[in-house]
């Protein structure tokens, strides 16, 4: 009996300590700086609106599931492109990116459960779905930087 409840405790703990560490991860890499921030170009050349909707998040917009959509439109517009890209690159098929997918459905699923309950914590998931938005949009933009300057 001992040795089940430790056990649990265990692996209870990991997957907490797993959880943190994804979380924090995400986040360091969400919160980087470039040299120069390619996202407003990007987002001008493929008719983005994730600036937008980051500057109605934090006016206190309200009509959050309509923001909703156009964040996954322009996540779809721009892991399209990534995908596409002729340019390779180590940052484009790297962890950092496959979390940030994964971050972004995480959020997404967190989404839809807090709208429920909390417009402030629905509002800060779909804040930081337009972070990984923003930083696929600067990938984009380093990528044809890249490809220009070959």
């Amino acid at each position: 009996m001992i040795e089940l409840i430790t056990t649990v405790i265990i692996t209870v703990s990991s997957v907490l300590l797993f959880g943190y560490w994804f979380r924090y991860s995400c986040l360091l890499v969400l919160n980087t700086k470039t040299v120069r921030d390619y996202a407003g170009e990007v987002a001008a050349a493929n008719q983005l609106g994730f600036l937008g909707i980051q500057s109605q998040l934090r006016a206190g917009s309200l009509e959050l599931d309509r923001l909703r959509g156009l964040l996954d439109r322009d996540y779809a517009v721009l892991t399209s492109l990534l995908k596409h890209s002729s340019v390779a690159s180590p940052k484009n098929s790297g962890i950092e990116t496959r979390m940030l997918e994964i971050n972004y459905r995480l959020m997404g699923a967190w989404y839809r459960v807090s709208s429920r309950f909390s417009t402030a914590a629905a509002r800060r998931a779909l804040d930081e779905m337009s972070m990984v938005v923003a930083y696929f949009a600067n990938t984009m933009g380093e990528h044809a930087a890249a490809a220009a300057a070959a």
